[in-house]
């Protein structure tokens, strides 16, 4: 219960900051969408395999989208995510000598740009589905950890900055559901995300792997979002 409350709490508040946002638009000007993320993550760093793409932990999120025309819209979103990796299970021989794991948690806040490659016209009642693809930057909170006798020390919380890259397909299913699949890889501007690159000055000595090579992390899933507010005209005044 403790976990779920863990994930829940920081969601509401994001929530409720989604409904003033909506409740402030204008509906005459775009289409609405709001819904939920699920899936799963991974992480790309110094600890464990080096796979671009596996998800094995939990990843949720909450979504809110702005449709300002047939091609592009601003996107918003809250994502909670537990992030894992072990040396035992890489293939590298150095790696599995060591034997390290860790586990993380990302709170992610995102804003940028969806582009749709195909026009998504919300006023067409017929199936439509198109790949997309969205950027632009992400703030995201985590724990600052490091390891001190082979053992991970938590070590309070730390923020910082990613870039999203998230390549997707989306096809309206009903006249107000749009289901979505995608992947997106954040290139974060952090080395500890697993401990290997504590910030702390005091514990320099205890930095392991390439901090030349900053971490990643990756969501895979589904979007699952409501359409709502009147019907915009996209064409040209």
């Amino acid at each position: 219960m403790l976990y779920l409350h863990a994930i829940f709490k920081p969601m509401n508040r994001v929530f409720i900051l989604l409904l003033l946002i909506l409740s402030s638009s204008t509906a005459v000007a775009q289409i609405n969408e709001a819904g939920v993320f699920v899936g799963g993550s991974n992480y790309i760093g110094d600890i464990g395999p080096t796979t671009y793409i596996a998800p094995q932990d939990l990843a949720i999120g909450i979504l809110y989208k702005w449709n300002r025309s047939t091609r592009h819209a601003y996107r918003f979103s809250y994502t909670y995510a537990k992030i894992s990796s072990s040396d035992l299970d890489s293939e590298a021989a150095n790696r599995k000598d060591r034997g390290y794991a860790f586990e993380n948690t990302i709170n992610e806040f995102s804003a940028g740009i969806e582009f749709n490659f195909f026009d998504f016209d919300l006023h067409q009642l017929n199936t439509q589905m198109t790949p997309y693809i969205f950027t632009g930057l992400n703030y995201f909170t985590y724990n600052n950890n490091y390891f001190l006798n082979d053992q991970l020390v938590e070590h309070g919380n730390d923020n910082g900055v990613a870039i999203p890259m998230v390549v997707g397909l989306k096809a309206r299913i009903t006249h107000s559901l749009i289901l979505g699949a995608e992947v997106g890889i954040r290139y974060t501007f952090t080395d500890n995300l697993d401990g290997s690159n504590p910030s702390n000055g005091d514990y320099g000595d205890l930095k392991f792997g390439n901090s030349n090579s900053n971490d990643w992390y990756v969501f895979t899933g589904l979007t699952l979002t409501y359409t709502f507010g009147q019907n915009p005209c996209f064409c040209p005044q």
